[in-house]
């Protein structure tokens, strides 16, 4: 199954020739990722980070430009995962536009972590590690 999410193309998120600014895509991307989170797990991102005291920082990140987004296109995003490890996950995104054109792709890997030694690195919980496949490939 795959998470998908869309939201608007905002002037904020543009440069000066209209299309959205190379580094606001991994923004945006973390936007649907804290999304995902509420249908994966039944949880907030924030409840993660705070009341589980877990982090997933990104550690690894590579990304395909396919096709411009601009002001005010609807962004989709096709969300999921590749790989669970013992304390990694990589999610696999997917931005199209509002005519079903791929704009962007990436892989990005994050690593779960205490929030309270965040260089500690620690295994993906099982009840976390169930919600997660329910958007694996």
């Amino acid at each position: 199954m795959t998470f998908i999410s869309s939201r608007r193309i905002d002037f904020p998120m543009v440069d000066l020739a209209g299309i959205v600014y190379y580094p606001k895509f991994w923004d945006l991307a973390h936007r649907f990722y804290e999304e995902s989170w509420e249908y994966t797990c039944g949880i907030h991102y924030n409840e993660i980070l705070k009341k589980h005291r877990l982090g997933f920082p990104l550690v690894h990140s590579e990304a395909n430009f396919h096709h411009p987004l601009r002001y005010g296109d609807i962004a989709t995003c096709k969300l999921k995962i590749k790989r669970i490890g013992d304390t990694s996950v990589t999610w696999s995104f997917e931005i199209f536009n509002q005519y079903e054109i791929l704009c962007w792709s990436s892989l990005q890997t994050t690593v779960c972590t205490s929030m309270d030694e965040i260089t500690t690195k620690v295994s993906v919980p099982e009840w976390m590690r169930e919600g997660l496949l329910k958007i694996q490939e």
